[in-house]
């Protein structure tokens, strides 16, 4: 993508008021103005709220969305030019129950607050292979001890990635910390739980799974405050 495009996008993102895109001060070490109050200021209804996070383009917000016309869904990432194609897609077709944040996932706690959410998708997150860079890991227990605040009880995680070295890094860990994993498949395909919203196929995904690799999925969830494992 050129210069000009990213910058018409950009530029058109200011103009989408159903894409949020604060201000470094409005969220770093404060609440931002939503926070505890999205059903109330925002949608201006009770509607559960699912989050999809490092959500790209934006495909499974939006067809969670769709599936889901009584939830309401938020897709969080901080590049601009691909979260315009979700927000342009959302536009296009009318949809009232969707949201894009535009903003790292660092700042979660910024945006909402305890028992906000009830569903977060993590979909093919960068997994981070390096061991110095573990902590990065969107399924680190740094980050889910941050899902875990902001879920409602019993809310689920969705983890859908290629990297096998995640799927079972994340399921290692929550096995270590005995949490409940409710569905665990290294090859979602040719698993007997594929159903209509796993078959949902981001841009990334449909690339991974043209090259013959296996797409893994975890279903879990954050009951008690997560610990690294010992080495």
């Amino acid at each position: 993508m050129g210069k000009k495009d990213k910058l018409r996008r950009f530029a058109e993102n200011e103009t989408f008021d159903h894409v949020i895109q604060p201000q470094f001060n409005e969220v770093f070490n404060t609440n931002y103005k939503y926070k505890q109050k999205w059903s109330e200021l925002y949608w201006k209804n009770p509607n559960p709220i699912i989050l999809e996070l490092g959500c790209g383009k934006g495909e499974y917000t939006i067809q969670l969305a769709q599936k889901y016309p009584n939830c309401n869904c938020i897709g969080i990432d901080i590049k601009g030019a691909r979260l315009w194609r979700g927000a342009k897609t959302a536009l296009e077709d009318s949809l009232q129950n969707v949201a894009f944040i535009r903003s790292r996932i660092e700042f979660l706690e910024s945006f909402f607050g305890t028992d906000e959410i009830s569903e977060i998708w993590i979909t093919f997150p960068d997994p981070q292979k390096e061991k110095r860079r573990t902590k990065k890991r969107l399924t680190s227990p740094r980050f889910l001890n941050m899902y875990k605040n902001i879920l409602q009880p019993h809310g689920k995680i969705h983890l859908k990635t290629d990297s096998k070295e995640l799927y079972e890094y994340t399921k290692s860990l929550l096995e270590f910390n005995k949490q409940p994993i409710l569905i665990a498949t290294d090859n979602l395909y040719e698993s007997t739980v594929i159903n209509e919203i796993l078959e949902i196929k981001t841009f990334y995904e449909q690339g991974y799974l043209a090259q013959g690799k296996p797409i893994t999925y975890l279903q879990f969830e954050i009951n008690s405050p997560i610990v690294e494992m010992e080495d």
